[in-house]
C-alpha cells in the first residue's frame, strides 16, 4: 500500500510539472517565438530545471506538439460535450458550431498562438504539419465520426462535409479577427453558422 501511494503521488507532481511546462512554454513561444524560445527559458518560465523539461517532452519540438495537443484536447472536450444530450442534429451542430467560434475569438492567447504558427512555419514547416497533426487532422475525425453516426444526415461524404465545415469557420475566424477584418466585412456569427449548417440537409 505505501508503495501505491508513493506511485499515485509520483504521477500527480509529474502531471503538475507538466502543466506548468506548458504554461510556461506558451508564455515563452508567444513572447519570443518558434526560433527564439530556448528549453532554457521554457524551464525558469516553469519554474522547474531544463532536466525536467527534457525528461517530460523530449526536446522543444516534442514540447511544441504536446503543447498542441493539449489545446486541442481542451478545445474537443469543451466542443463535442455540449451536444452530448441533444436528440436534434441540427441544433447539436450549432451548438457545437457556435462553442467553437467562441472559443476561437474569445481566446486572446489562441489567436496569438495560430499567428505564430502560420507565422513561422515558413522558416520551420514541421511546426505546420505538428499544428495539422495534432489539432485539424483529430478535430476533422471527431466532427467525421458525429457526422457519420447520424443517418438522419443525408451526406455522400461525411469527411468532405467536416472540412468544408470546419474550413468555413476558420475563414470566418481569420477574416474577422486575425486579419481585424470585422469592420470591413462585418457579419454575426449566429448568421453565419446558421446558414452555414442550413447547407446539410437534414432526411
Amino acid at each position: 500500500m505505501p508503495r501505491t501511494n508513493s506511485t499515485n503521488s509520483d504521477r500527480s507532481l509529474s502531471i503538475a510539472k507538466s502543466a506548468m511546462i506548458l504554461q510556461g512554454a506558451m508564455q515563452e513561444f508567444l513572447e519570443h517565438g518558434y526560433a527564439g524560445t530556448s528549453m532554457d527559458r521554457v524551464a525558469a518560465a516553469a519554474g522547474v530545471s531544463k532536466a525536467t523539461v527534457y525528461s517530460h517532452f523530449g526536446d522543444k519540438a516534442g514540447l511544441f506538439a504536446a503543447m498542441v495537443q493539449h489545446l486541442a484536447d481542451a478545445k474537443f472536450s469543451t466542443v463535442f460535450a455540449v451536444a452530448h444530450d441533444d436528440p436534434d442534429v441540427r441544433s447539436a451542430l450549432h451548438k457545437m458550431a457556435n462553442t467553437s467560434i467562441n472559443e476561437m475569438i474569445g481566446n486572446k492567447s489562441f489567436r496569438r498562438f495560430i499567428r505564430l504558427v502560420y507565422g513561422e512555419s515558413g522558416r520551420f514547416p514541421q511546426l505546420g504539419q505538428i499544428f495539422v497533426e495534432q489539432y485539424h487532422k483529430p478535430g476533422i475525425e471527431k466532427l467525421t465520426d458525429f457526422l457519420t453516426a447520424h443517418p438522419q444526415l443525408d451526406l455522400p461524404d461525411p469527411e468532405a462535409t467536416a472540412r468544408i465545415i470546419v474550413g468555413a469557420m476558420v475563414h470566418f475566424m481569420h477574416i474577422q479577427h486575425l486579419l481585424h477584418g470585422e469592420e470591413i466585412m462585418p457579419m454575426e456569427n449566429d448568421r453565419f453558422l446558421t446558414v452555414l449548417l442550413n447547407m446539410i440537409p437534414v432526411i
